[in-house]
């Protein structure tokens, strides 16, 4: 004892030694209340919660018990308030469900920019295009090195002023704070009913089905040709677009094309490909017999 009171303090030994009964008589207590809330339940309430941003705490209670889950009010309310969010009065809803909610009557216009060789050297060409949300169809409206207010007032009559135009019988369309969306333009598509929605300024994920088109065209197409002259583009914008539209499979739309042609009947046996810009883009299917 004596080498160990050299060490420590008296009121060290004693501060061990009332430690040591405290865990010699300190018991495991049993958690109080309910069994945890299965996984399940919490997942359900938190995406009933976020697809349904008028649902009170009542009804997704009750929208539970339609599914075989018996849950408290309360419970519910602990569930979406761990997970920040907030009663149905104050919950707002996102925007990707905005744009599923609307997408029927909904489209997205942007530009995008691509290099040509010219007589002057390279020209930066702004190739400005028109999608419809639910059904993913693609309107090239039209590229130019100056998209000036004729350009667009002459893309907003291709859009609107004929009977197949892509945004004829839209109600909205999103676009992005670029100037060349003139005064005139908006004006053209407001007086056919169609009125344009600004996104925030820095946010291209506020229009994501434009800026996807934009990346597929460039990655799957335009970074890999050199363009030379207005034709060589126009071509190659064009033969896209067809086989967007045509030939592509899309995951949005479960896999399947925006406008598939008639199938064969009955199909060959045999496989056909058919190769758009010298089999850059290519489509396989099978011929009728």
């Amino acid at each position: 004892m004596a080498d160990i009171a050299s060490i420590v303090t008296p009121d060290t030994i004693l501060r061990w030694h009332r430690e040591l009964i405290a865990r010699k008589w300190t018991y495991k207590r049993k958690r109080q209340g309910g069994p945890p809330t299965m996984k399940v339940i919490e997942d359900l309430v938190v995406r009933m919660a976020r697809e349904n941003p008028s649902r009170g705490y009542r009804r997704i209670q009750g929208a539970l018990s339609n599914v075989g889950h018996t849950v408290t009010a309360n419970t519910a309310k602990r569930i979406l308030k761990s997970h920040g969010l907030e009663p149905a009065p104050d919950r707002k809803s996102t925007w990707a469900r905005f744009l599923k909610n609307h997408c029927e009557s909904l489209a997205a216009a942007d530009f995008f920019t691509t290099e040509v060789w010219t007589t002057r050297g390279l020209v930066t060409f702004y190739v400005f295009f028109v999608m419809r949300l639910q059904t993913r169809k693609v309107r090239i409206a039209g590229a130019t090195p100056n998209p000036n207010a004729a350009f667009m007032r002459k893309a907003a009559l291709d859009l609107v002023g004929f009977d197949d135009g892509l945004l004829r019988g839209c109600s909205h369309v999103i676009i992005d704070r670029d100037d060349h969306f003139t005064v005139e333009f908006l004006d053209d598509l407001r007086s056919h009913g169609v009125k344009a929605v600004r996104i925030p300024a820095s946010s291209p994920n506020c229009n994501p089905f434009a800026e996807r088109f934009e990346r597929s065209i460039q990655e799957e197409c335009l970074d890999r040709m050199i363009l030379f002259g207005r034709r060589s583009l126009d071509r190659a914008v064009r033969e896209y677009e067809a086989h967007f539209r045509r030939e592509r499979n899309h995951q949005g739309l479960e896999n399947e094309l925006v406008d598939p042609e008639p199938a064969a009947s009955p199909p060959s046996v045999r496989m056909s490909c058919r190769g758009r810009l010298c089999r850059l883009l290519n489509f396989y299917f099978r011929r009728a017999a």
